[in-house]
């Protein structure tokens, strides 16, 4: 994924809303995006500065961000680091070592105070009209979700699983968002299996 994109839906902005705070046009953004046009060197500067990053870390010359402190002003986002996790299993701690792969960084606007946050790693494409086998989706550890919202959900004491959530005339569904039909919707009854929600996607980005 291009990384002017991803740093962008860390921050939950849209084209035209990014375009206004970095005092470009949106056009000028989409092309960017799609790599349809190379930003200029003022412009690249612009966005390090923006989003905290170095130009080697946009133009993805680099997977380290170099992020470092200010000292003439606080930046408006701080970078926060997060642990990512291979995979969620029951009866291992969520951050034992065997299920950790590493760091990445979210924006402190993503992170609430009260809670813990970590990444997971998406594995095979159940979701990918939302995101793809190898990205990584932003936790908010939770233990209740709202109708419609993503998260990750732990049934029968199976490795967890990312899905659209809906709790219906006392049933979870499960729904895959996919254009692979292999994936279909799934349906459990609490009483009769255990479904423990482990936390709601708040974020993703891309493979870095």
């Amino acid at each position: 994924m291009n990384r002017i994109k991803m740093l962008r839906e860390e921050l939950g902005l849209s084209q035209s809303e990014f375009a206004n705070k970095i005092g470009l046009t949106q056009q000028s953004i989409s092309l960017y995006e799609k790599e349809d046009r190379k930003p200029s060197q003022d412009v690249l500067e612009a966005l390090a500065d923006f989003f905290h990053v170095s130009i080697d870390y946009l133009l993805g010359k680099t997977n380290t961000r170099n992020v470092q402190e200010s000292n003439v002003m606080p930046m408006p986002d701080m970078p926060i680091k997060v642990p990512v996790i291979g995979k969620i299993s029951a009866g291992l701690p969520l951050l034992a070592e065997e299920n950790l792969e590493g760091y990445e960084f979210a924006p402190s606007s993503l992170i609430k105070d009260g809670f813990e946050y970590f990444y997971l790693k998406v594995s095979g494409d159940s979701m990918n009209l939302k995101f793809n086998d190898g990205d990584i989706v932003l936790v908010q550890k939770q233990d209740d979700l709202e109708n419609d919202e993503i998260g990750v959900i732990l049934v029968d004491s199976q490795d967890a699983t990312v899905k659209k959530y809906k709790y219906e005339n006392n049933l979870v569904i499960l729904s895959p968002m996919s254009n692979n039909p292999v994936h279909v919707v799934q349906i459990y009854n609490p009483k009769d299996i255990s479904i423990k929600i482990i936390g709601k996607v708040v974020s993703y980005q891309g493979k870095v």
